[in-house]
């Protein structure tokens, strides 16, 4: 599994290492974008790529682990938190399909996204997983993550990119 120096929980390597490998491939699809330029084909491949996989996993960790978590007391403000986050994650992500790839201002707004999703995983790796870990059941984790591997697939292979500018509020 991959990692970063930060990423010390791994907790149970069937659900919540398969999220951190997806995290991590997270981490690379937005470092790869950070080296194209313009409106290249790679930009664009990479970008819809990112898409994908960030709206199907938060889709798939969404009914997976956060419905489970919401459950508990202990942990419903752990898992708001993390659907909040992903809703904004999602508008900046059809706010950058909308826009201009080769402009300074795509950068911009993708150096944000990029940032605010290093955030969101960082919380999630570092505090949210581990809170939410002491509080499932083996059955929890059983059903998690069957559903999470599902819905990750049929997620993916139904997305579509959304394109709709955001304006300031």
């Amino acid at each position: 599994m991959g990692s970063t120096p930060k990423t010390k929980f791994r907790g149970n390597p069937d659900l919540f290492g398969r999220l951190v490998e997806d995290h991590d491939r997270h981490r690379a699809l937005l470092a790869m974008i950070g080296e194209t330029s313009g409106k290249s084909p790679d930009r664009k491949k990479l970008f819809r790529e990112l898409t994908l996989e960030l709206k199907s996993h938060a889709a798939a960790e969404e009914q997976a682990l956060w419905s489970s978590v919401m459950r508990n007391p202990a942990t419903t403000d752990d898992a708001r938190h993390a659907v909040a986050e992903h809703k904004a994650i999602d508008d900046m992500l059809a706010d950058l399909a909308a826009r201009d790839m080769a402009s300074p201002g795509w950068l911009r707004r993708f150096a944000a996204l990029r940032e605010e999703y290093l955030h969101h995983i960082a919380e999630e790796e570092q505090e949210q997983f581990v809170a939410a870990e002491k509080h499932l059941s083996a059955g929890d984790l059983r059903y998690m993550q069957q559903v999470f591997n599902r819905r990750k697939k049929e997620e993916k292979a139904s997305t579509q990119v959304k394109k709709q500018i955001k304006l300031k509020d």
